[in-house]
């Protein structure tokens, strides 16, 4: 692909060597439908190959960041084989993409981030949080594992404790809480996120480029030699999308109510929407 290829992703070329990344479908809060899901995979490797670009800088048009995956997009995959393997797929280059790209990535978090958008939030080199974003990873409210990033990333910057509360129960964390724990590099007042964003760019596009490059490579390799981890949590992820659990977690999102999930009924309990998707 190439910049002109993408259809949700808006890019703006700033001195000095800043490419700046707008996720944009504001009118659902920069949701990842499946054509952003593979914009987002196939995104890093443009940027690593580019030339012109030193620093890249993504965030979310309009008032998020991005609030998650497309719940349709979940419920064609329930029970679908080859669709869980794609995602399963996408999700892992996602992943590994941004890893070994070498160019410095910078997230300014301005609003809700979750799912897909909390992988790219996250797993920026730098992230720099609103004081009044929101993150939270879903997957467990939706039902499934909480593969993705999680497993090897939230551990690692927060430790385990903080980690396994907010990733079993789904939590939501402001941006100022985020940093608290060392979830997020960075927070500052939601005015000053993208002046903050650019200033750190900058610093970055005019430093030493391979020894920044280079510090780069070393730090991710804590990262990478979790592979295994991560493999084994997207697979247990992927697992979950065989379950009526995740029906009930997208109609619970969808109806904005807790959900009752199947596999935590009494015998004989009739659970709303078991058996049934939901539009």
């Amino acid at each position: 692909m190439e910049y002109s290829d993408f259809q949700h992703v808006l890019f703006e070329r700033r001195e000095p060597g800043i490419l700046w990344i707008t996720l944009n479908r504001p009118e659902v809060l920069n949701a990842a439908d499946a054509r952003l899901h593979s914009e987002l995979v196939a995104l890093w490797p443009l940027i690593d190959r580019d030339p012109a670009v030193r620093v890249a800088v993504v965030t979310g048009a309009g008032r998020a960041f991005s609030a998650g995956g497309d719940l349709q997009l979940v419920e064609e995959a329930y029970g679908n084989y080859e669709e869980i393997v794609r995602i399963l797929d996408e999700a892992r280059e996602l992943v590994y993409n941004m890893l070994h790209c070498r160019k410095p990535l910078i997230s300014a978090i301005n609003g809700p981030a979750v799912g897909a958008g909390l992988v790219v939030a996250l797993l920026a080199d730098i992230s720099i949080a609103a004081e009044n974003a929101r993150l939270a990873d879903g997957h467990v409210r939706m039902g499934v594992a909480a593969g993705d990033h999680a497993a090897i990333l939230w551990p690692l910057l927060c430790g385990m404790a903080k980690a396994k509360y907010y990733l079993m129960t789904s939590d939501f964390l402001s941006g100022r809480e985020a940093e608290r724990i060392g979830l997020v590099s960075l927070c500052v007042p939601d005015d000053q996120l993208l002046e903050k964003a650019m200033a750190v760019a900058t610093n970055l596009a005019t430093g030493p480029r391979h020894a920044i490059q280079f510090t780069k490579r070393a730090l991710n390799q804590w990262l990478l030699q979790a592979g295994p981890i991560f493999d084994h949590s997207l697979a247990l992820e992927m697992l979950g999308f065989f379950s009526e659990d995740v029906l009930a977690g997208v109609a619970g999102l969808r109806q904005k109510r807790p959900p009752t999930f199947p596999s935590s009924a009494k015998p004989g309990e009739d659970v709303p929407g078991r058996g049934a998707h939901e539009s």
